[in-house]
């Protein structure tokens, strides 16, 4: 079966850029107590020994990852690009990384008790987000709990340049309450929703950032 395009570009732009992406995002929770505190949210709703495994869906170098370890979490990653893997599993040698796409998880049924995408829905089409949270909802265990992050608008860029490298790449900003209903669409519980608006650290084109909690029902 051939491959999405979209697929293809995402993987090849982040294979190109990810040493210098890696180091140039490394800190970058520092300096963002909102999204650091959805991150808690969400930890705390699956630090629980019968929760088992989370999954880090589009992990790139594994700060989210190693974040959510950090905060107690038995999180693992999985990521489209194999340089991002190479990466996370060379700064993290402690942590699982495998590659995959969130279109096709190599997972089983309710294999999981939580999941993150961190921004990891920026380039997939909004045609294709309907494909993604109905896997999100197969792989996560009922009473299972999952963040999403994404960039909050109703826009389509191409970049041509990223990280100091040239490149192809899909960015979507998407209605939050597009999100929503594909959310509920797919089985899944929305819980809580945090927009906000661009910090010091971003540019203002950026726009307002999004983060929803969501559950599967038990």
């Amino acid at each position: 079966m051939t491959e999405p395009a979209y697929l293809s570009s995402t993987r090849q732009a982040y294979d190109t850029v990810a040493a210098d992406y890696a180091e140039l995002l490394r800190d970058e929770l520092d300096t963002k107590p909102l999204d650091r505190a959805m991150l808690a949210a969400f930890a705390e709703l699956v630090r629980t020994p019968e929760t088992g495994e989370v999954a880090d869906l589009g992990c790139g170098p594994a700060r989210i990852t190693a974040h959510l370890r950090d905060l107690g979490v038995n999180a693992f990653g999985i990521d489209l690009s194999p340089e991002m893997v190479a990466i996370a599993r060379r700064t993290y040698p402690g942590l699982r990384f495998e590659e995959g796409t969130m279109t096709a998880l190599n997972l089983a049924d309710e294999a999981v008790g939580g999941a993150v995408a961190w921004y990891s829905t920026v380039h997939t089409p909004p045609a294709v987000l309907p494909t993604v949270f109905a896997e999100i909802h197969r792989v996560l265990a009922p009473g299972g709990h999952f963040l999403i992050a994404f960039k909050a608008g109703d826009e389509h860029r191409h970049a041509q340049r990223g990280y100091g490298h040239e490149l192809s790449l899909d960015i979507y900003w998407t209605p939050p309450e597009l999100i929503a209903e594909l959310l509920t669409g797919s089985g899944l519980v929305l819980d809580a929703r945090l927009i906000r608006e661009p910090d010091d650290t971003e540019k203002p084109r950026s726009g307002p950032q999004a983060f929803f909690l969501a559950h599967r029902t038990p």
